[in-house]
C-alpha cells in the first residue's frame, strides 16, 4: 500500500519512470508478464492491454468502441432470431393441436397422424418457402437441420403468424388447397411488409452514420 501510494504521488511528474518490471516486483500486481531474452517482452492481461491502448491511442479507443457496438447489434440480432424460432416453436403446438381436433378421424394408426401432421408442416413450408421439408433436405443434404434453422428472422415472424392464422382456417373447416392459397398470398404480404421495415431501418441506420440524425 505504502509503494502504491508512492506511485501516485510521483505519477505525472517528468522525473517518474517505472517498468512493467518494477510495477509487477513492487505490487505484486498480477495480470501483467515479463518475459526475457530473445522472444521476451511484456505479457497483460486482454482487459490490461485495452486500457493501455486506448490510454496512448485515440485511433485505437475510437476502434474499440466501434467493434464494440457492432458486436452488441450482431449479439441483438442472433437474440432476436433465437427468440423468433422459439416463438415458432410454440404456436407450432397450437397448429398441431388444431390438426388434431379437426383433420385426425377418430382410431387413427401412429403413422397415419405422422403423416396427416407431416403435410400441414409442408403446407406452410411451401407457403413461405416454395419448397417441401422433403424436398429441401434432398437439395441442401450436407446441411444439418431442416429449412426452417436457415429462415431469417423476417421469415420466422411470418411463419409463427402464418401457423396461428392455420389453425384458425383449420378450425373454419378450409380444405388444405384453400389454406395454401390464403397463407402463400399472406406470406407474400407480409414478407412484403417486412422487407419494407428492413430497409426503413437500413436507411436510418445509414443516415444516423453520416451525421444526419433522424
Amino acid at each position: 500500500m505504502v509503494e502504491f501510494n508512492h506511485f501516485r504521488m510521483q505519477a505525472g511528474l517528468p522525473s517518474f519512470v517505472l517498468s512493467a518490471s518494477e510495477w509487477i516486483e513492487k505490487t505484486n500486481a498480477t495480470g501483467i508478464i515479463v518475459k526475457k531474452g530473445k522472444y521476451g517482452g511484456t505479457y497483460a492481461h486482454k482487459d490490461i492491454a485495452f486500457e493501455f491502448g486506448s490510454a496512448i491511442s485515440v485511433p485505437f479507443k475510437l476502434y474499440l468502441i466501434t467493434e464494440f457496438q457492432r458486436l452488441k447489434e450482431e449479439e441483438q440480432e442472433v437474440i432476436g432470431w433465437s427468440a423468433k424460432r422459439e416463438l415458432a416453436k410454440l404456436n407450432y403446438h397450437i397448429h398441431t393441436d388444431a390438426i388434431k381436433h379437426n383433420l385426425i378421424p377418430a382410431e387413427l394408426t401412429p403413422a397415419q397422424i405422422s403423416i396427416i401432421y407431416a403435410s400441414e408442416a409442408d403446407v406452410l413450408n411451401v407457403a413461405l418457402f416454395g419448397i417441401t421439408a422433403k424436398r429441401w433436405r434432398d437439395v441442401n443434404p450436407d446441411l444439418k437441420g431442416n429449412i426452417r434453422d436457415y429462415a431469417t428472422i423476417n421469415e420466422l415472424i411470418c411463419l409463427s403468424n402464418m401457423e396461428n392464422l392455420n389453425a384458425v382456417f383449420i378450425n373454419e373447416n378450409l380444405t388444405q388447397k384453400e389454406r395454401l392459397v390464403k397463407l402463400n398470398k399472406i406470406a407474400i404480404q407480409q414478407m412484403s411488409i417486412l422487407q419494407d421495415v428492413d430497409k426503413r431501418k437500413l436507411l436510418k441506420r445509414n443516415l444516423c452514420q453520416c451525421g444526419y440524425g433522424w
